[in-house]
């Protein structure tokens, strides 16, 4: 047995000739091995099914019968099927105080959403009653509540005023157009499972823009709180013209002592309640009533003093009837049909931005699964049935959400029971609001939507990433200093920068030994590493495309030439250049063209091109392009450590 050992190690002995004369025998290195010729068809197919099936939707379906198919059919759009079969008493009994809770919170955000949108307050009630059921049968996360939210509706408001008065028919028909667009919008990335496409706005230009669009919700509710009439008010969002405005109202007399009075101190009370369920988490339906009292308060305040007939503006009439159909009012052809797709693509893509991130945030936080592309279905479907029964833009709110999972929701039922009460309120309890003063929703919407302000989170961007803090910053300036989709438009923009900035100018390192190991690291990141004399090793963190494969060959000239000069001081020369390629993802024709470039240059400083450890996408393409003959097929390593075994005379070998 062990002349068998010392035979097998004599015949994987071989003999290195050196550029300065020297052989040396070392231990056999293990060989990259020759892959097989690539197949076209099936890496398409391999391409196109991690992209838009990572998990493949029909394997369920498989050597079934077809009844079975059918009711699985059935199931894979409507979740509550599934779910439904193992709801049981005690589920109900936590979704119902759930319902009841989050049904007291949504009625009074809701009528100052729609204010947001600059409709009528029953429009918002509208918007928390069918989208909500729709979500509950379609929708696959347990904890979401749908309605209309303040971003979007600031949003949707901003972008139809524009367009059209708000006091006129066009103006609501191009909101129900929008809604309806919204949602087509939405379920079409669903459905050809583009959601994927939503991950290009990055959380950091998320939070500079729900940051910027806070303000300037808070901003605008001033109008409310501190009683100007909206003649005196400015139309626009940003902060210079709403402050000048606030400004000249004060200077005038325009602002109401006894709305300022009523709108402060019920903000003093909601802030309070706030603070307390913060603090105490068994406390959190302490916030989640605290705005429907103020209501009642309020309401019952200015009724019994007339404090109307003093200048206190007022909800007034809401009408009682319950979603009224639509969809004769949504325009199908002409200019404003181009106007409504626009907008409802805008809309709808920050309703998606909002309600994927919120679901996702409670499904970790409950340890089960959102399926996206169900979600992004079920939520333009709602908001397509949505726009035929008089609703607006609908999405997850992030404040209802986490009282709905506070309160002990098991499942999407609390929407149900959610929906069901305020449909009970539109049709008796809304007679009831018309005394109910603009200051104290005002108060109510400056309140909540002070939880979108995340400082903690800026703050934690600039320590991680200075890049994506000028992302988040260009969003919040964007929409405090200009308007809501300037904001967007720079979020986007700045999200795209970033993206192009790593593509085409990636990093690269300069890797050495770790003492006492067969490890190569990064000398930055590891200053004990040492380099290995007459090697230069370079680690190339990027995929190899037209768009940088020119900076990358040239940062490795560049890499080399800064080493023979520090070298030239050693007397030491580099004979080899070993380029590790394991961050290496994929190459193009390109970036093979820029490594036959870079071979040639190394060819007249007489440095040997030798490469470690490329994945198989890359030797795929090397080997199709013939790269390996024109470098040497016994110049392609498994690891960095074979490469340099191979390529270094002198390198005194550590156990």
């Amino acid at each position: 047995m062990p002349n068998r050992d010392n035979k097998d190690l004599d015949m994987n002995q071989k003999s290195l000739i050196f550029p300065d004369g020297q052989t040396q025998n070392i231990p056999y290195i293990h060989k990259i091995g020759v892959p097989p010729k690539p197949n076209l068809l099936k890496e398409f197919k391999t391409i196109v099914k991690e992209t838009f099936f990572p998990e493949d939707p029909l394997l369920s379906f498989k050597d079934q019968p077809k009844s079975r198919k059918f009711f699985l059919g059935l199931q894979a759009i409507f979740p509550i099927l599934e779910w439904g079969r193992s709801y049981n008493i005690n589920k109900f009994r936590g979704d119902l105080v759930a319902g009841l809770t989050i049904a007291s919170l949504c009625i009074p955000q809701d009528i100052g959403y729609s204010g947001l949108a600059y409709m009528k307050p029953q429009y918002g009630l509208y918007s928390s009653v069918v989208p909500p059921l729709v979500y509950a049968f379609m929708g696959t996360s347990r904890d979401i509540v749908i309605g209309p939210v303040s971003v979007v509706s600031l949003l949707l408001g901003t972008l139809v005023r524009r367009e059209f008065d708000p006091n006129t028919d066009e103006y609501l028909r191009l909101i129900f157009t929008a809604t309806f667009f919204a949602g087509v919008t939405q379920a079409t990335l669903g459905v050809l499972r583009l959601g994927f496409l939503i991950d290009f706005l990055s959380h950091a230009a998320v939070v500079g823009f729900m940051g910027g669009a806070a303000i300037c919700i808070a901003l605008q509710q001033l109008k409310g709180f501190l009683g100007i009439s909206p003649i005196h008010f400015t139309k626009e969002t940003n902060i210079i013209s709403v402050l000048k405005s606030v400004f000249k109202s004060a200077h005038n007399g325009w602002i109401n002592w006894q709305t300022i009075v009523i709108g402060a101190s019920f903000l003093a009370f909601l802030l309070v309640a706030k603070y307390i369920g913060k603090k105490n988490k068994k406390l959190f339906w302490v916030p989640a009533i605290a705005p429907l009292i103020s209501v009642i308060l309020s309401t019952f305040f200015v009724y019994i003093t007339h404090a109307d007939d003093e200048g206190v503006a007022i909800v007034g009439k809401i009408d009682k009837r319950i979603n009224p159909p639509s969809i004769d009012k949504i325009y199908f052809s002409g200019e404003n049909l181009v106007k409504g797709i626009r907008i409802g693509i805008e809309a709808g893509m920050i309703a998606l931005t909002e309600a994927v991130a919120i679901g996702r945030t409670f499904a970790s936080m409950k340890d089960y699964k959102v399926d996206g592309n169900k979600e992004m279905v079920a939520l333009g479907t709602m908001n397509v049935v949505g726009s035929m029964t008089s609703c607006y833009v609908a999405t997850g709110s992030f404040s209802r959400s986490a009282v709905n999972y506070m309160a002990g929701c098991h499942t999407a039922v609390s929407n149900i029971v959610m929906s069901i009460v305020v449909l009970l309120s539109i049709k008796f309890l809304t007679p009831f609001l018309h005394y109910t003063p603009n200051a104290i929703i005002s108060s109510i919407i400056i309140s909540a939507v002070i939880g979108l302000i995340d400082i903690d989170a800026a703050v934690l961007i600039w320590k991680i990433d200075k890049f994506d803090f000028v992302a988040c910053m260009g969003a919040f300036l964007g929409v405090i200093f200009k308007s809501v989709e300037t904001g967007l438009l720079v979020a986007v923009v700045i999200s795209f920068a970033k993206i192009l900035l790593q593509v085409t100018r990636p990093r690269t390192a300069i890797l050495g030994k770790i003492p006492m190991s067969g490890v190569y690291r990064n000398i930055e990141q590891y200053p004990e590493a040492s380099k290995i004399p007459g090697v230069l090793i370079v680690r190339v963190d990027s995929a190899v495309y037209f768009s940088n494969s020119n900076y990358i060959k040239e940062r490795i000239l560049r890499w080399l030439t800064e080493e023979e000069e520090n070298d030239d001081l050693q007397a030491t020369k580099i004979h080899f250049l070993i380029v590790e390629l394991s961050p290496v993802t994929d190459i193009d024709m390109s970036g093979i063209h820029a490594f036959e470039e870079l071979y040639q240059n190394l060819q007249k400083k007489d440095v040997q091109l030798v490469l470690a450890n490329p994945g198989q996408q890359v030797l795929d393409k090397l080997y199709a392009s013939g790269f390996p003959d024109l470098i040497g097929e016994n110049k392609i390593f498994l690891t960095v450590a074979d490469a340099v075994h191979t390529c270094s005379p002198n390198l005194n070998h550590e156990v």
